[in-house]
């Protein structure tokens, strides 16, 4: 089946601004890609406004890269206090290379927790058991 790149991207411009935040966060997925940083940016920051935890988490590994570990973290601490299970799984990474308290790593996994209590199912689990098999890994150094 043929696709058409642009009409696609124009979509999604399209439900983006009618304020869908996973329009934003496609469209920054998209900016990701053809390396436009700064429309990555603005379209992951319009995400994560309105709530939509990936988008967080990508914001976080910018700023991590972009060598702003505390701004990274606390979109980690964000996202992971709203039950996003890579958001959490980068905190402890980054607890374990010593750049997040032990404080701070506990009362945000009992944010998390409680977060995930709230919002358990069975779908909800094979999601993140898929996650946990897949391993999302990132590198801190």
């Amino acid at each position: 089946m043929r696709q058409d790149h642009a009409k696609g991207i124009e979509l999604l411009a399209k439900a983006a601004e009618l304020g869908s935040s996973e329009a934003h966060f496609e469209l920054g997925a998209h900016f990701d890609e053809a390396g436009d940083s700064k429309k990555e940016r603005f379209h992951y920051e319009a995400a994560a406004m309105a709530g939509h935890e990936n988008a967080r988490v990508n914001l976080g590994l910018m700023e991590l890269q972009s060598g702003n570990t505390e701004r990274a973290v606390k979109h980690w601490m964000i996202a992971a206090s709203a039950g996003s299970f890579r958001a959490m799984h980068n905190l402890r990474t980054a607890f374990e290379d010593g750049l997040v308290s032990r404080d701070t790593i506990q009362s945000t996994l009992t944010a998390y927790n409680n977060s995930c209590v709230e919002m358990r199912s069975k779908a909800r689990d094979a999601a993140i058991q898929l996650e946990v098999d897949t391993s999302y890994t990132i590198d801190i150094t």
